[in-house]
Parts: C-alpha cells; structure tokens; sequence
C-alpha cells in the first residue's frame, strides 16, 4: 500500500517505521526541521520538509495513488484538513488524530462520520480506557483483549522466591496441565524473547501469557501474584487523560486527583461529580501524606511530564501502595522502568499506534497491539478458507521461530493449539511476533 503520513513526531515517526518493516510505501510529510532530518536520516521512507494541507506537497507525496492518509501532527486542524483534502483526490481511508474529543460525540457538528473520516483517534481516551482496565485486573502490568474479550493477553512481573523460577518451560507446561496457557514472550531487560521448551523464567522477568479469559485468576495464582481489592484510587494530573480516568472511575471507587494548575482544578471540579479534586504539587510528600496517599489502594499519575509520573510514582511505592500506574512516553524509560516498583505503564503515542494499525491492517488481521518496551506485536488474526495455514498442522508448517500462536477461538470455544493442531477456516488465532515475522503470518493467513 501506499500510505501518506502527515506528522513525524513520536506517532508519525514510529508508525513509519512500522510500516516500512513492512515494506509498505511510505511518504511521510513534516514540517518542523529536527524531526524532519530525525525521519529523514533514519527512516526508509520519502520524508518531504513541508505543510500536510499543502496541495503541492501532496501531489509530490503521491496522493493521486495513495491507498490511506494519516494525519498524526499536534494540530487537530492540521489532521482535519489533510484527511479532507485526501478524500477529494479519491483517497480510500483517512485517519486523523485529534486532541479535541467533542469530534467523537455522535451530536457533534462535525464528527468522522460528518466530515466523512474513516477514523478519529483521540489518544487520551485510549489511554484512559487501558489504565481502567489495568486497575481492574490489578494483578497484571498490561492487559489486552482478543476474540471480543474471551482470550486475554496478561503481563505480569516475577518477584524473587517464586516456585516457577529457574525451572524449563516444558516443565512448568506438564506442572500447571489442569488449565489452558500459553507463555508467548519474556521481557528480561530490554530483551524480548519468544520462548522455547528449554527457556527458564528469572526474578524480575516480565512474562506475558495468553489464555481464556475465565482462567486468568489461575496464571495469577500460579505466579504468586493476587489481585488487590481497589475502592480508592490517586489520580495525578488533571488534564483529559486525568479527568477521563476520574470520571469513569468515580461511580464504583473514591476517587481524588490532584492538579497544579488553578484553571484546570476548577474545571475538574466542574465536570466530575464525586471525584475530591485538590490542588497542589503531586511530588510533595507532605501533600500526598496529607491527602491519604497511605490509605489509597492504587496510584495513577498521567502528567504531561515523564520524569514527574516516575517520581511521584516512586513516592508512592515507598509509601507502600498497593497498584501504581504511571503514563511513561519517552522509550529510553523502558527498561528500568520494572525495577524500580512501578506495576504498570502506558505509552500514549504507542497506543495511539496501536489503534492505527488495527485501522490499517489487512482484512486477515482483527486487532493488533504493541506493549511499551516489547518489540512484539499481539495479533489477532483469522485463518481465510484456502490459506496455508490451514493445509497443515502447526508442527508440518515448520512455524516461524520468531513468532509464536497463543489461542484459537473456534466456535466460541477457547482452544491452546499444539504442534497437531490444525488451524480451520474462520479460526480466530492470537499470535505473538516479532515485526519481521508480520509478512510471513500474512502470507499464512490470507489465501
């Protein structure tokens, strides 16, 4: 496909080089100079140093051929313009990214289906909706979802002392046989890898499992882990990720967010109706002390600033909360971020990827994710009538090592597939793999 890209900031940048692994045909448009020389220098794409709503430039980008428009850049008017300008060269799909989330009210003047976008993606939202649902799933470093909720794929760290450590897999396979699983990936530093018979699990290992969503409660049992009950949350930071945890959260837990900015405090306390807003400094222990961080259950700190959420996260470890979720986008965090006591982290700018991909992919493939500091990709996939997959069992595919299958639904039931399993046309798979096995899984699954 050939794909415009209006943007070259951290979504712009990373979606490029996603799709290029890909061998999609990438033009990708950028008007700031130091972001245009980054993707210029370092991407394999056409990069062009220039306006998205210039017509010029599009034309020189290609978009009389382009299959999909992607409007990624900070501007929500930018996005807008780009995404209309494309639909009247005849552009297929158009995606364009949006800070204001009015544009996804069905009442809204202008709306996607108004203004005839193919897809309006508000980040904040996305983010808002993965930390809820890792403060549920308490227990878990992330958490996503496949075949509309029945397979769940689990993160989860390995403290020192756990029974499971230090033992090979196809050892630990034959110990826990009583409930369907599948260990897809080990994150040890920055290290992902997809693991084998002869693998061993270490402390400080991030593991990530694939199974029925009824059998969850198990993995977490097995890995010494047990999911805390939540009735208070912290939140820190009042900006729109803040207020749309606060305002989904408010009806079932005691909420209370803090904010340090006057204006934005007062329109937090306009618009949530339960939620304690308090102004002040969420770095101030003697604030968090005074506040009842102590008797808080979980911690959730969603600045605009990394090294803000790190540190007040690190207050809150100390001060022993249970669950502490911090919004970390710069990559370079990744690695460290296990070690020092943070259960969980979101990426805005690698969600907001996610969700694009999913827009973007081929009809073979349902959804798609990536989780901050893994260099795989979660896939959910379904097996075409006639593709190579399924000619064969999995052991006479000779499948890929650098991709793994985690779970088949097949007529709503939850199947952990062997080396004699034979996938079936309409099966729904979830893959774990590495981006340079994307193609090849493509190829398998699509006729």
């Amino acid at each position: 496909m050939h794909i415009i890209i209006i943007g070259a900031g951290d979504v712009g940048y990373n979606l490029a080089k996603m799709l290029s692994y890909e061998q999609h045909d990438i033009s990708l448009i950028e008007s700031e100079h130091t972001r245009y020389v980054k993707a210029a220098e370092n991407l394999d794409a056409q990069v062009f140093e220039a306006s998205g709503t210039s017509y010029h430039v599009l034309e020189n980008a290609g978009i009389k051929k382009a299959d999909m428009l992607v409007a990624v850049t900070n501007s929500d008017e930018v996005n807008i313009i780009a995404a209309l300008m494309a639909k009247k060269y005849g552009v297929a799909k158009t995606i364009a990214r949006v800070k204001n989330r009015e544009y996804l009210n069905e009442d809204a003047p202008l709306n996607a289906e108004k203004l005839e976008i193919d897809l309006l993606i508000h980040p904040e939202s996305v983010v808002a909706q993965n930390a809820v649902r890792l403060l549920k799933q308490s227990a878990a470093t992330d958490i996503i979802e496949f075949a509309k909720g029945e397979i769940n794929l689990i993160g989860i760290q390995l403290d020192k002392g756990l029974p499971i450590l230090n033992k090979p897999l196809k050892d630990l396979a034959q110990e826990f046989q009583n409930f369907p699983f599948r260990l897809v990936a080990i994150q040890r530093k920055d290290i992902t890898k997809i693991p084998r018979g002869e693998d061993v699990l270490l402390k400080n290992d991030r593991i990530y499992v694939v199974l029925p969503k009824k059998n969850v409660p198990d993995v977490i049992k097995a890995t010494g882990k047990e999911n805390v009950n939540i009735e208070s949350v912290m939140i820190l930071g009042g900006g729109q990720t803040g207020m749309l945890i606060a305002k989904e959260l408010e009806e079932d837990y005691n909420v209370k967010i803090i904010e340090s900015n006057q204006d934005k405090s007062i329109d937090l306390a306009e618009q949530l109706r339960r939620s304690l807003v308090i102004r002040g400094d969420g770095r101030d222990i003697n604030l968090l002390a005074l506040e009842g961080i102590i008797e808080m259950d979980a911690f959730i700190s969603v600045t605009g600033d990394d090294e803000t959420n790190i540190i007040s996260c690190l207050l809150a470890r100390h001060l022993r909360v249970p669950k502490i979720i911090a919004l970390i986008n710069k990559s370079d965090y990744a690695p460290i971020i296990p070690t020092i006591g943070i259960d969980a982290y979101l990426s805005k700018q690698l969600l907001t990827v996610n969700g694009i991909l999913k827009f973007i992919r081929r009809g073979s493939v349902v959804s798609i994710a990536s989780i901050p500091g893994i260099t795989a990709e979660a896939i959910e996939m379904i097996a075409e009538p006639g593709s190579k997959i399924t000619q064969k069992t999995l052991a006479e595919l000779k499948f890929t090592k650098n991709a793994i299958l985690g779970a088949v639904m097949r007529d709503n039931e939850v199947i952990i597939p062997m080396g004699n399993t034979r996938i079936e046309a309409g099966d729904k798979v979830v893959l774990f793999a590495l981006p340079t096995a994307i193609r090849e899984l493509e190829k398998l699954f699509t006729r």
